[in-house]
């Protein structure tokens, strides 16, 4: 509705400044005045004269100075229309009204990262290896074999194991070697624990486990191996003991530590030329080595015309 007279004036739209004890002339106003229209500046209760005074900004500079016992009273009035601007982290989270801070007033940084992030969530669909929405599923015959973490190589022939190493199918022996007698033999000295010569080595996967020059298998890795041996002795007599060892060497040690396959036969009458064999599985650590022994009671020291000795890991 219309006013008759003065408008009424808010209380926010009035400011007050009081000094005393002064004797400056310039002095600093708790807020901006927009001009000297807009200030009554009495003292002592005296109101004085627009050109007694000026302001700029905050500063408002009499004429002459003040004398200490002067009390002085500045009473602003903020015009309408005059921007006031709210002191630093002055405004809350209350004064600002929901949904009214707009994509418009945010930094282009924040509305890319915004952006970004939205298309992850809201990417309703994927597609190719990985498919779904909410929960996602791996497609079918989307993992092939480049896509896998192994050592090795893959082929036809070989398998993915365990540890993710891929190992050749069917391997089951590693570190397998076979040594054997097939120009040279020993002949058994009688009633006496010959170890026996070899001159051949039949194979050695791991590459320097056959030692011919020392007639034994050295081991160079450790773990679980199948160990045996054969040989082949000549005619027996009657009431003749033979007897096929294989020894194990505890870690390049000069004495035995057992005898860990043996086959022993006793004859009570003549037979022709025999085979004999025997094989186990034992544990055996690096540096240990086996040889090949054959024993005969006979007499005569019968020949010996084929042996070998073998090993290999198992685990």
């Amino acid at each position: 509705m219309s006013y008759i007279g003065r408008v009424e004036q808010k209380a926010s739209d009035i400011r007050r400044f009081n000094v005393t004890g002064s004797t400056s002339a310039t002095h600093t106003l708790t807020w901006t005045a927009p001009s000297e229209q807009s200030l009554i500046v009495t003292i002592n209760g005296v109101k004085q004269q627009e050109d007694a005074y000026s302001v700029s900004g905050t500063t408002l500079t009499l004429t002459s100075g003040l004398v200490s016992t002067d009390k002085m009273e500045v009473v602003g009035i903020l015009d309408i229309g005059e921007q006031t601007i709210p002191g630093d982290n002055s405004v809350t989270t209350a004064k600002i009204q929901d949904d009214a801070v707009t994509a418009d007033k945010l930094a282009n940084s924040i509305n890319t990262e915004i952006a970004a992030n939205t298309a992850k969530v809201t990417n309703a669909t994927h597609t190719g290896d990985v498919t779904g929405s909410t929960a996602l599923t791996i497609a079918n015959d989307a993992v092939d074999i480049a896509m896998l973490s192994a050592t090795g190589t893959a082929s036809a022939t070989t398998f993915l194991r365990g540890d993710n190493a891929w190992a050749s199918a069917g391997e089951v022996l590693t570190d397998f070697c076979r040594i054997s007698a097939q120009s040279t033999f020993t002949s058994l000295v009688n009633n006496t624990l010959t170890t026996l010569a070899f001159d051949t080595t039949d194979f050695d996967v791991h590459g320097s486990m056959a030692n011919l020059s020392n007639n034994r298998i050295d081991i160079k890795t450790a773990g679980y191996y199948v160990v045996g041996g054969g040989l082949h002795i000549g005619t027996d007599s009657s009431n003749e003991s033979r007897y096929i060892w294989v020894n194990q060497y505890d870690d390049s040690a000069s004495a035995s530590v057992d005898g860990i396959a043996k086959q022993m036969i006793n004859q009570t009458s003549s037979s022709g030329a025999q085979w004999l064999s025997c094989m186990t599985i034992i544990q055996l650590g690096v540096d240990d080595y086996l040889t090949l022994q054959g024993f005969s009671n006979g007499g005569g020291g019968p020949s010996t015309s084929r042996y070998e000795l073998y090993c290999g890991r198992i685990k």
